[in-house]
């Protein structure tokens, strides 16, 4: 999985054609009509092995060995069946990409025990490095290289928009609209049941040599959740991306993965992915084109305030309707703005109210007057037209009116013009000028919605985060990683009741106050320790285990026995539930009692929080009402870890149990960040343990003293692998400095950018120079975000740190690498305070990230310093580098060894310029 030798399929010169023919049904002749109606620019060839002279007036040859040199590209439209065999004689020859057309039923049935198709194609792949896009992909296309080596049906205009999908029929229908709408991409390219290349490749290649703007997303599966999240991390922070998923029903998922516990349909686990990389996803392909059409026309938003123009009542609450359904708002016009609309007398149901009617008789006069009133208001965010047309005003004069006016509207303009015939040219002429037009006012409200989301997306993705609540330390690990470790040597795959509950105090939760006992004896003592009513519950193998529902989630039989007052009564209790476990579930040994007092009163919420793993995207956070009564799938929502206290804001606002507390509660701020804490903990506790594999609290009572876990189940697995590589605490190091300091070098984290902010302040016109090669007085907001919020698994960075005695921290210098997706080369940058420079920091920083790249696997570090930049050339030569000068740039590149290549491809990278 890399961007290794993708040059190859999107820029080749040669280019061969295996199975092409003049047959009408030949899928190899479609394509190589499709390349010469293109135009491509390059030498073409075609292969079949039943020697033709000549295939559309291509030169054709019998077999690969025949071909005069060794082609870019392969474009494999021959029986699959020989495929695989076909592979490896490409790589053989050479060729480092193939992209493979062919397709057909049981790719993945073994045959005659020498594996599947796919099995064979990617041993073969593997053998050479030669790259394998497909089989059963539509092909590729790339407008602007004049490159279609596809079967679609129709030429490809160029534009700024990459299509990367998974489907090459919806690629097909997506062609069509885009026509029809007048947008052109830049790519468009389908993976199919691809073996080799995968769709995050795609999107890590269209990130970084792309000219597109914007990236529509057809998802159908993740095969590797980490990869295919850093890419779209990355590419979100730089373009738009706009996703759509199918198969998000379990009916039309034909993925066949195993359910995740707790969660009943996985589609929300995809929300969650998507909302966390900056990504705007949309439900149906119509809306794909709508959402692109808004975003990519539009000035970012300030908020979700909308306000509604309209020759007419009906049309204009069908758009209120649609849009309180969809969670936004409505906007609440100013004072000023009301007292002009009632000069104006422009509206005609309830004048300085939105929506703005101006009724059946309104001229474009009237909607240019009525617009500049609205728009100059600072409570509207956007502002959608909505008109049917009449002979007063129609909708392609309206259309124009607005079109002349548009730079006296201060918002963004959404319009409907509904009809499908005379609203036909107002939309055409509002789509020539750039104002995003709708074929009815729900789908205007939607694409303002996608608006919406993308913003709040992107605040999350760009966020700065307060500090964090809550830090374990190496002894909280070691001490709940032993336990962990002692119930795995006994066979275990759950924790119990009383072990759960050392791992929540552990982190920081409490638990309800609880005596645990095994023996009847026990339990009449356990009773006295306990004041008021009690709850006795029996902890056996079968209730340890969290999300344990099975179809009925509100129908739990936990074991339980409430309201006990004596000693007999809890000694009586323990027998006739351990006689109770017997009987109902024979096969499960009982661990131990937990007995506890009765919790009532303080007006508690019932909360349910806890982790849970998902066979693709790894560990998730989970949140929503709690209690056995109700049906917490419900309300539930999730997260990837991990998490801070914005992105726990964000998944605790979006629940019932948010809404009920700024209702219900007296201090529902304080309530609401108690919350965000604990799914904090949460997840620092998912990060530390990863043989954790599912933890439930339910219920958790929230009152006035807090937060209290009351019932908890956790259970344990294999080793996890996160979707989000996950803060890296083992890499945290404390050190002297030659003034006796003590200094913590650690990795960045988001939390850090108050630190950077101070720290750019404190250096040199110079220093800053030499960093980033301009003086840059000032970081902006996504300046702070790009330097804190990173990607553990392709960026790293150190910072130096020292602690003050009155508590407060400072920042003394920073070591940064930027990977590349191969891990082939790193480029890493240094910047030491001007105040502490010869404490040795510079050094100590670059030694800590050289061991860490070596260690990662990474071949080679490189970085460029200027050319009087002399302090940090003589630290370079200090630590091994070979430094040289750069005449092109006019600077000095640092190289350094840090690994040798293990394979060919690893060795052509190394002597070559990346791809």
């Amino acid at each position: 999985m890399s961007t290794r030798f993708l040059h190859h399929f999107f820029e080749p010169r040669t280019l061969a054609v295996f199975g092409a023919s003049e047959k009408s049904a030949s899928l190899g002749g479609l394509v190589l009509a499709n390349l010469q109606e293109g135009g491509f620019k390059g030498t073409l060839w075609a292969v079949n092995p039943k020697g033709y002279d000549q295939v559309f007036g291509v030169p054709c040859f019998r077999s690969v060995a025949d071909l005069p040199e060794v082609p870019d590209l392969a474009v494999v439209c021959s029986p699959i069946d020989g495929v695989p065999a076909l592979i490896e004689r490409l790589g053989q020859f050479g060729v480092k990409a193939a992209l493979v057309l062919s397709g057909g039923a049981y790719l993945d049935r073994d045959h005659d025990n020498k594996g599947s198709i796919r099995e064979r194609m990617l041993k073969a792949a593997l053998a050479s490095g030669i790259r394998v896009l497909g089989p059963e992909c539509m092909g590729l296309i790339v407008p602007g290289k004049h490159l279609n080596a596809s079967y679609a049906s129709q030429p490809v205009k160029a534009g700024r928009v990459a299509y990367l999908g998974q489907s090459g029929m919806l690629a097909n229908g997506m062609i069509d609209w885009a026509a029809g709408r007048g947008v052109g991409f830049s790519h468009l390219i389908t993976v199919g049941d691809s073996v080799d290349v995968l769709l995050p490749d795609l999107i890590d290649y269209v990130n970084q040599f792309s000219p597109a703007q914007a990236i529509l997303l057809h998802l159908e599966r993740v095969t590797d959740a980490q990869h295919f999240m850093t890419s779209l991390r990355d590419a979100s922070r730089n373009r738009l991306v706009v996703a759509i998923k199918s198969g998000r029903t379990p009916q039309s998922d034909i993925s066949g993965m195993a359910p995740t516990p707790g969660i009943s349909n996985r589609d929300v686990v995809f929300d969650a992915a998507f909302a966390r990389a900056g990504v705007v996803r949309v439900n149906d392909s119509d809306e794909l084109l709508d959402a692109l059409e808004t975003l990519s026309r539009v000035k970012p938003l300030r908020g979700d305030r909308l306000a509604i123009v309209s020759n007419g009542l009906g049309p204009a609450m069908l758009a209120i309707d649609k849009l309180i359904s969809a969670g936004g708002k409505l906007a609440v016009f100013s004072e000023e703005t009301q007292a002009a609309l009632h000069k104006s007398q422009v509206d005609m149901s309830k004048p300085g109210e939105n929506p703005v009617d101006l009724g059946g008789n309104a001229s474009s006069e009237k909607f240019v007057e009525a617009l500049e009133i609205v728009a100059a208001d600072p409570n509207v965010d956007a502002v959608l037209v909505v008109h049917a047309p009449t002979r007063m005003a129609p909708s392609a004069l309206t259309a124009q009116a607005l079109i002349d006016n548009r730079k006296k509207f201060r918002r963004n303009l959404l319009t409907s013009w509904m009809g499908l015939k005379e609203a036909l040219n107002a939309r055409h002429l509002c789509n020539v000028a750039g104002i995003p037009t709708y074929i009815s006012p729900e789908k205007a409200v939607k694409a303002f919605m996608h608006m919406v989301d993308y913003q709040r997306v992107q605040a999350l993705l760009h966020e700065i985060p307060p500090s964090l609540p809550f830090s374990t330390s190496s002894d909280i690990r070691a001490e709940c990683r032993a336990l962990i470790a002692k119930a795995k040597e006994q066979g275990r795959q759950t924790l119990t009741h009383s072990e759960t509950a050392q791992v929540l105090e552990a982190y920081g939760i409490p638990t309800a106050p609880s005596v645990y006992f095994t023996h009847p004896d026990e339990a009449q003592e356990a009773a006295q320790q306990i004041q008021g009513p009690m709850a006795l519950k029996v902890i056996h193998e079968g209730n340890c285990r969290p999300y344990r529902y099975r179809k009925h989630p509100h129908k739990i039989s936990a074991g339980l026995l409430q309201d006990l007052t004596t000693a007999s009564q809890v000694a009586d209790g323990m027998r006739q539930l351990g006689e109770k476990v017997q009987e109902k579930f024979p096969q499960y040994a009982i661990r131990e009692y937990c007995l506890q007092p009765m919790q009532r009163g303080k007006h508690s919420m019932q909360i349910c929080a806890g982790i849970t793993r998902d066979p693709v995207f790894g560990p998730l956070i989970v949140f929503g009402i709690g209690g056995y009564k109700v049906n917490v799938l419900a309300d539930r929502q999730v997260a990837l870890p991990p998490l801070n206290m914005s992105l726990a804001a964000d998944v605790v606002g979006r629940t019932h149990a948010a809404s009920l507390i700024r209702e219900h509660s007296a201090e529902p701020e304080r309530d609401i960040a108690r919350l965000c804490q604990l799914l904090v903990k949460l997840s620092q506790m998912a990060s530390d343990l990863v043989d954790l594999r599912g933890l439930e609290i339910n219920p958790l009572l929230l009152n006035r003293d807090g937060a209290l876990a009351v019932d908890f189940a956790m259970d344990l697995g294999t080793p996890a692998r996160f979707a989000i590589m996950p803060y890296p605490e083992e890499l945290r190091e404390w050190v002297t400095l030659k003034n006796g300091w003590q200094v913590e070098a650690r990795p960045i984290r988001a939390e850090d950018a108050p630190l950077i902010t101070t720290f750019h302040r404190q250096l040199s016109e110079e220093s800053i120079r030499f960093r980033y090669f301009h003086n840059k007085s000032n970081l902006t907001q996504r300046d702070l975000s790009i330097l804190s919020h990173i990607n553990y698994d392709r960026q790293m960075a150190f910072i130096a740190e020292h602690q003050h005695a009155d508590g407060s921290k400072e920042m003394l210098g920073v070591v940064r690498v930027w990977n590349d997706p191969d891990n082939i080369r790193t480029e890493f940058s240094v910047i030491i305070r001007d105040d502490l420079q010869g404490l040795g920091i510079g050094s100590l920083l670059m030694k800590k990230m050289i061991d860490y790249c070596t260690h990662i696997g990474t071949l080679e570090m490189i970085g460029k310093i200027m050319v009087d930049n002399h302090p940090m050339r003589g630290l370079m030569k200090h630590l091994g580098f070979t430094c040289r000068y750069n005449m092109e740039e006019q600077v000095i590149d640092a190289v350094l060894r840090l690994n040798e290549p293990e394979s060919e491809w690893q060795r052509h990278r190394l002597e070559s310029l990346p791809d």
